[in-house]
């Protein structure tokens, strides 16, 4: 039986993923998944960049703004919800077109990787989300470098759900986070799927985007989204440490002037698409499309075309 084809448009953050997911999902008759790990949460709207009413174009968009702020959400959460939409999606005899910046969402859901689960244990779980609290995210990702080196070096400090949980793994098994993950399994996936990338030549230019696009979020509102979530949640669990969050409690601390947090977001945010262009780049699936030497809106969707008409599973 042929297999349902599904499209990813993937990428760093600011290159302009969600405006062409909703041009391919115009051109082929298709629905939107997110894959974006702090878009699924309530609130964070500015934060997170969620794409308003006006940018989804009347195309229905899934997986965003579906979980409270205070709510844990795995990897193996997501890919469940994924494939859920995904038939969901298909059942309407539409394209299901997957669109986000959360590299590890896009693989462990489009390669079927399964992987352990390794326990659990709540109270440990919210003992070390105490010990963040009082001692910062640094020196619980210490901890996590001491247990499990090679899972320190591929979860950054700020992922705090991701470094409690590889923390937990390895209290609750007594193995590491990173044999469990060596020993996933990979099982043939359900879809073909073809994997566009966005990426711009001039690197500059994509750092560019971004301080542009924080001087927007910042006109929108974020501070003032910042600072209620900060009221609200203080130093804890996601919503205070997500990019442009918590580069902002020093300001409402009184401690630093808020150009100097803005300035640090935008510093954050052009680290944070570094680490995503590395880990995309280490997928030799992806057809990329190189920003700068086309910029047209038509010129881009053009060129998916051609990769989609490549793939001849449509």
């Amino acid at each position: 039986m042929k297999k349902p084809t599904v499209i990813a448009v993937v990428g760093p953050t600011a290159s302009g993923k969600t405006a062409l997911g909703v041009e391919l999902a115009k051109e082929y008759g298709g629905e939107v998944i997110s894959a974006d790990s702090m878009q699924i949460y309530k609130g964070m709207d500015i934060a997170s960049a969620k794409p308003t009413p006006d940018e989804m174009h009347g195309i229905p968009h899934h997986l965003i703004s579906i979980l409270e702020r205070t709510s844990t959400f795995s990897a193996a959460d997501y890919v469940r919800l994924a494939n859920e939409k995904i038939c969901e999606v298909l059942s309407r005899g539409k394209l299901p077109i997957i669109v986000g910046g959360t590299g590890l969402y896009v693989r462990l859901l489009l390669d079927n990787v399964k992987f352990s689960e390794g326990g659990s244990d709540e109270a440990f779980r919210e003992q070390m989300y105490r010990f963040a609290e009082e001692n910062g995210v640094e020196a619980l990702h210490r901890r996590l470098a001491d247990v499990d080196p090679d899972a320190a070096e591929n979860i950054h400090p700020n992922n705090l759900v991701r470094v409690v949980r590889a923390l937990e793994v390895c209290h609750v098994t007594g193995r590491t986070f990173s044999e469990l993950k060596a020993e996933s399994r990979l099982v043939e996936s359900p879809y073909n799927s073809l994997m566009i990338g966005l990426d711009y030549a001039d690197r500059q230019a994509l750092y560019d985007r971004i301080n542009r696009r924080v001087d927007e979020m910042v006109r929108l509102g974020l501070v003032e989204e910042a600072r209620a979530l900060w009221v609200e949640f203080g130093q804890m669990r996601t919503a205070a440490n997500a990019i442009g969050v918590k580069e902002l409690i020093p300001f409402f601390e009184g401690i630093e002037p808020l150009e100097v947090c803005i300035d640090k977001i935008k510093q954050e945010t052009r680290r944070y698409a570094k680490r995503q262009l590395t880990w995309f780049r280490k997928n030799e699936r992806i057809k990329w499309i190189i920003l700068g030497e086309i910029d047209k809106k038509s010129e881009i969707v053009e060129k998916c075309k051609k990769c989609i008409a490549n793939f001849g599973n449509m």
